[in-house]
């Protein structure tokens, strides 16, 4: 397979064949043996900058010599990455520039998708029809519509309490969905049994190494983007630790073939009321990540995740990048989540305004210099969950169909105004 070495346990470092496994180390299991994907750096180095200092894709197939697929033509056949990173520099005064790269634009609204279009590859490349995956929703929504674009049969399952929204776009992508009476966690754990028993290709959270190997293009579209000249710091939401293990992957790997010098530091965000991840950070030093799962409940049903299945990537990858986590309230996100669409009109998910509120919180704590850059990912649309958003923001005027009535509300509504900033 090009330019790749070999796949390499994360906790026991023993490495094996490219080809070797579909899954997770057998000597460590599929918590602690989840497999990183390792590269020819030199060949593949020469490659990449070929490819983005000459070619005009504007999608993760521009950064396929970093990728672990035979390929292209395995790849969904829609357009994936390639998300806008706006430069909203005037929020604060308290920072030099701030960049929001806003995943909601892919095809099915998440940063998921970056990761789903590997997974879809590798399946098709071994010609399997079906594939499975446990989700709170964004992955399971990513799997059925890049799925149906590819020709094959979905089995999602997800808590029962996801949000209609998600629920609702597996089934019209014609998924088969089941609706589990239990945690996100159990539905993984009864994913993993089913597709044992049926022989299903299995894309769940962290269960496959190539999945953060698609959730890295994240952090080499932004150095692109930005002509390599990347920021201080990163803030992004974490649920199951893929996407903060696949931008402190995607980061060192531009180290390491020159293209930057220094990494940003990356900053996890997790929901207080969900913060296994963080309580585990806090406690690493450097050897064994020590894993202690406690129950999750947070407003970002995305990010709700009590048992993260990438907890040792998320942990060691961090903690090699310099970055750290923190955690903020559900109150913290909704306020988030507000005003990001009304200052600058982007209208992110709860566990997506997650990463925001971080930034927001780090600020308030004196955290970040006057003359640091930052970034910020918003991994997805706040339409996937609309009654969490409507939590956070006052109903609709009633009126009749008069003029008059539109005068008086207007008249009120000044009147509320003036007393609020009195």
């Amino acid at each position: 397979m090009k330019n790749i070495t070999g796949l390499r346990c994360v906790s026991c470092g023993k490495v094996y064949g490219p080809t070797e496994l579909d899954y997770t180390c057998p000597d460590c299991g599929t918590r602690k043996g989840t497999l990183e994907v390792v590269y020819d750096y030199e060949s593949a180095g020469k490659e990449f900058k070929e490819d983005v200092g000459e070619g005009t894709v504007t999608d993760i197939k521009r950064y396929s010599s970093l990728l672990p697929i035979e390929n292209l033509g395995s790849l969904p056949p829609l357009k994936i990455g390639g998300t806008p990173l706006y430069g909203f520099h005037e929020l604060t005064d308290d920072l030099d520039r701030i960049w929001i790269k806003d995943d909601s634009g892919n095809p099915t609204a998440s940063y998921k998708d970056r990761a789903t279009a590997l997974a879809v590859a590798a399946a098709r490349e071994k010609d399997i029809g079906t594939i499975t995956c446990a989700s709170t929703g964004n992955a399971a929504s990513s799997l059925a519509g890049l799925a149906a674009a590819s020709g094959m049969e979905t089995v999602i399952f997800v808590p029962a309490a996801a949000p209609e929204a998600k629920i609702a776009q597996l089934l019209v992508y014609g998924a088969n969905v089941f609706a589990v009476e239990g945690s996100y966690d159990q539905a993984y754990d009864l994913c993993l049994e089913a597709a044992e028993k049926y022989n299903w290709y299995n894309r769940s959270a962290a269960i496959h190494p190539y999945l953060v190997e698609g959730k890295k293009t994240g952090a080499l579209e932004m150095a692109d983007q930005l002509d390599w000249n990347l920021p201080d710091k990163v803030f992004v939401s974490v649920g199951d630790g893929s996407i903060v293990s696949g931008l402190c992957k995607g980061f060192k790997e531009l180290v390491e073939i020159d293209l930057i010098d220094e990494a940003p530091r990356v900053i996890g965000v997790q929901a207080e009321g969900a913060d296994t991840i963080a309580r585990a950070f806090d406690r690493y030093d450097g050897g064994e990540v020590e894993i202690a799962d406690r129950s999750a409940s947070t407003i970002a049903d995305s990010i709700s995740v009590g048992k993260p299945r990438d907890i040792v990537k998320a942990v060691k990858y961090t903690y090699e990048n310099g970055g750290r986590f923190l955690t903020v309230s559900d109150e913290e996100i909704s306020s988030a989540l507000v005003e990001l669409a009304r200052k600058r009109g982007i209208f992110a998910e709860p566990a997506a305004a997650a990463s925001y509120a971080g930034l927001k919180k780090a600020l308030n704590r004196g955290d970040l210099g006057d003359s640091e850059e930052v970034g910020v990912f918003i991994t997805g649309s706040g339409l996937k969950d609309v009654s969490a958003a409507k939590k956070g923001v006052k109903g609709p005027t009633k009126v009749s169909p008069e003029l008059s009535e539109v005068e008086s509300a207007m008249e009120e509504g000044t009147r509320n105004a003036a007393r609020d900033n009195s």
